[in-house]
């Protein structure tokens, strides 16, 4: 043969050895191109070398192309691999080329995830945020021409991706997009060397997130790409594009980027704190809400449409709400609002968890069956771990008398009789606090001049349905202060919650009822979420209505009714004002195992002197509300002086409340006055008191700093004359514990002490937060925490 005709040295020697192969090669097909009738001249031509493939035809004709396809498996591994070609005709002969095989493909984790706000999450597995570039890195077999070679991109993201509608994206390079995709990605050359290119790669700012395969092809004639990968796509708070974008880069760090947050709850008159560990970086926690994504309803029905829709946040964050609760699906949570321990067994009670992780773990681990149990402030904290996991920029808010409003007519009854609260005559109530999230993006749906973007309402908690789901908002904070009900979603529910106006109603003993009361400003207090960059209480309460008795709020109240289908069942009428007035007041920090001290004030604006008949009463609420037991009770005769005041002590020992406050949040005390010369005078006061829990520390001690050894101690003193049983000290912190670290002792004797030291390294640099847990028998989940900022080893 000519000398040219050769390519390679196996062949020559395969000339020389007259060897029988080993398998017979698989079958080549040279195909012309469109509108041609090339035929072949005769059949397959096979060498003796396996790795060879010759096809001949008769002719090519002016103009004509040919096209040869083959089939073919790698038998050794190679770090640059090549294919050689050769063509030879009566004219040109022996023409060689080779295609450029890419031999390995750099991610960039680290440099690309850092770039993105991600590497908190990995930094050996690519992690990027839409509508924002990253960097690959090809390498070929041989010197790559961006001239002539070919280097095609795809894109894709769930079962049966397509261009049409938005799943799926075939790019070139140099920057050729498809013409079919609805949402074109984009690659730029930033750099190149003979054998290698470096692409900057962009994805649309509306692009699905999720995980996406990326695949390349460098054969022109090639119908199908090389799968070199996976990685994931968040939304992109830090992009201008994005509908999730937040511009201030300090609320960027709290909302997105902070792991550790603040839960309020409590009352009105007496807010605490409750630190949570959100978690939302923890490595697996980026691919359990991912699975959270791909078990909801919507995606079991049509999957193709669903992974489409995920670039809307408004439609994830609707998936998200619905998916936290169990009620009609497989979500993350089964809520449960029991009187006593006994009620959570088989499960967690609602006040042990401090942490979104373990309940995340938990509900992955079991095969997306859910967790038990949760109540609103459990609930609303997991969502804002998975939101915040996701991109989407949130934070937990607190409504203190909260009102949930079944009926839609804008007002809760509450029902009194001389022994304090009744049970309830419908399924209105007003919380002592009610805990929801807010998430910020843009709501184009609504208006063209972005007067709802911002903070939108959205509540995990199963309360009501929305279109059918146990799921509500979002609904967007702005289109609540203004009392605009007919905008989606959920609004009327949201509005009712922060503004409801409240009758309070006596019951005597025939069952008739007379009006006491009737509150307009009580409803929707207190409104709180954690400040940005600090563990101070920030109040939200102008943001969801104008200051109480303004003639803008009762405004706002007259456009809800008549913008939505709220029915109002009549006007409240207001009582003139009482001849008599009672208050109750605090002595003293109630603090759960001390006696509780009160003052009943009761104030006369009466001509006369008056008797009365004093009804005093303790009764164990519900958060939400709901009458659990009634602890103590005792009656007083008063003599009233004219326009005068007096002053009468209450106490409730521990003794009487201690029991009852295992598996409830608040003791209501109401005192009920009837003057013993009108059967028809009745004054009313009411307080609800939050017991403080018994002092709780946690301290470390060691260097703050990556990877340094450093020690947790938790230290409880039993403050009770008796012992505590059954007691566990539960530990955790992200970035500091990988898992939670749990401490149990059978019995603390009278005021005995516990002290638990835990050594630990951190291992994610920047403020963090290691929350504690205390249970026993006696007292239920007391909580503590401690701020921990871990910053790099100094050199």
């Amino acid at each position: 043969m000519s000398p040219t005709h050769w390519s390679s040295s196996v062949e020559i020697l395969h000339q020389q050895i007259e060897e029988v192969p080993r398998c017979r090669p698989a079958p080549v097909k040279a195909v012309p191109e469109a509108n041609t009738d090339l035929e072949c001249d005769a059949p397959f031509i096979y060498t003796k070398a396996n790795a060879d493939r010759v096809v001949m035809f008769k002719s090519l004709d002016p103009g004509m192309l040919v096209r040869m396809q083959v089939t073919f498996s790698p038998h050794r591994a190679s770090p640059r691999p090549r294919l050689v070609i050769d063509f030879d005709c009566n004219l040109f002969p022996d023409l060689k080329t080779s295609c450029a095989v890419v031999t390995e493909v750099e991610l960039h984790c680290v440099k690309n995830n850092t770039a993105h706000s991600t590497n908190d999450i990995r930094e050996d597995r690519l992690i990027v945020r839409r509508g924002q570039s990253f960097l690959l890195t090809f390498h070929f077999s041989r010197r790559f021409s961006t001239t002539n070679d070919v280097l095609e991109l795809t894109v894709e993201t769930g079962p049966q991706a397509s261009e049409a509608v938005g799943t799926k994206s075939v790019f070139k390079v140099p920057g050729e997009r498809s013409t079919n995709s609805k949402k074109s990605w984009d690659a730029k050359i930033q750099e190149t060397t003979p054998t290698s290119i470096t692409l900057a790669i962009t994805s649309p700012a509306d692009a699905s997130i999720g995980e996406y395969a990326l695949s390349v092809k460098t054969d022109p004639c090639g119908t199908q790409g090389h799968s070199i990968g996976r990685f994931i796509v968040l939304f992109n708070p830090w992009c201008a594009e994005d509908w999730v974008y937040l511009p201030q880069q300090n609320e960027r760090e709290e909302y997105i980027m902070n792991e550790q947050g603040l839960v309020y709850r409590g009352s009105s008159n007496c807010i605490s704190a409750l630190a949570w560990n959100f978690g939302q970086f923890e490595d697996d926690i980026v691919d359990i809400c991912l699975k959270l994504l791909d078990v909801n309803p919507k995606c079991l029905r049509d999957a193709k449409e669903d992974y489409s829709a995920r670039c809307n946040p408004m439609y994830v964050s609707r998936v998200v709400s619905a998916m936290i609760n169990c009620n009609d699906d497989k979500g993350v949570l089964m809520g449960k609002w029991g009187n006593e321990a006994k009620d959570y067994i088989g499960g967690v009670p609602p006040t042990r968890w401090i942490g979104s992780v373990e309940i995340l773990r938990r509900w992955f681990k079991y095969g997306c069956y859910p967790v038990k149990y949760g109540q609103c402030w459990v609930f609303a904290a997991v969502m804002c771990t998975v939101m915040r996991c996701l991109g989407i920029p949130c934070r937990v808010v607190t409504n203190f008398e909260s009102a949930h409003d079944t009926d839609g007519s804008l007002t809760i009854d509450e029902f009194f009789s001389d022994y304090g609260v009744r049970p309830r005559e419908s399924r209105d109530s007003v919380w002592n606090f009610h805990v929801w999230v807010e998430a910020w993006m843009k709501r184009p749906d609504l208006s063209r001049d972005a007067i709802y973007d911002g903070w939108q309402v959205l509540d995990p908690t199963p309360q009501e349905l929305s279109e059918g789901v146990y799921c509500c908002g979002p609904a967007p904070v702005k289109a609540i202060l203004e009392g605009h009900t007919d905008v989606k979603y959920d609004v009327p529910f949201v509005f009712a919650e922060v503004n409801a106006d409240r009758v309070t109603w006596m019951v005597y003993a025939d069952g008739s009822k007379r009006q006491m009361s009737s509150d307009t400003m009580s409803v929707g207090r207190g409104i709180s979420t954690k400040s940005v960059g600090s563990d101070r209480r920030a109040d939200i309460t102008a943001n969801y209505k104008y200051p109480e008795g303004t003639e803008k709020e009762r405004g706002a109240f007259q456009t809800a009714v008549s913008r939505s289908k709220i029915i109002r069942y009549g006007q409240c009428r207001t009582p003139d004002p009482p001849i008599i007035s009672m208050k109750i007041e605090e002595l003293s920090k109630p603090i759960n195992s001390k006696d509780i001290d009160l003052s009943l004030i009761v104030c006369s604006n009466h001509t006369d002197p008056c008797e009365l008949l004093i009804h005093i009463n303790a009764q164990a609420m519900h958060y939400t509300g709901v009458l659990a037991s009634n602890i103590w009770n005792e009656e007083r005769e008063v003599q009233l002086q004219p326009n005068n005041e007096l002053k009468t002590l209450i106490q409730i020992p521990f003794s009487k409340y201690g029991q009852h406050m295992l598996g409830n949040h608040s003791i209501k005390v109401t005192a009920v006055g009837k003057d013993k010369q009108s059967s028809e005078a009745v004054y009313l006061a009411e307080r609800n008191i939050v017991p403080a829990s018994p002092p709780f520390k946690i301290t470390t001690t060691g260097l703050p700093a990556l990877y340094s050894d450093m020690v947790a101690e938790v230290v409880f003193k039993n403050p009770l004359p008796v012992a505590l049983n059954d007691c566990s000290i539960s530990l955790t912190g992200s970035g500091l514990l990988s898992r939670t670290v749990e401490t149990s002792l059978a019995s603390l004797g009278p005021g005995r002490q516990i002290r638990v030291q835990t050594p630990f390294k951190p291992y994610r640099v920047g403020p963090k937060k290691l929350v504690a847990n205390f249970d026993c028998d006696l007292f239920r989940d007391i909580k503590t925490s401690c701020d921990v900022h871990i910053k790099h080893i100094p050199v």
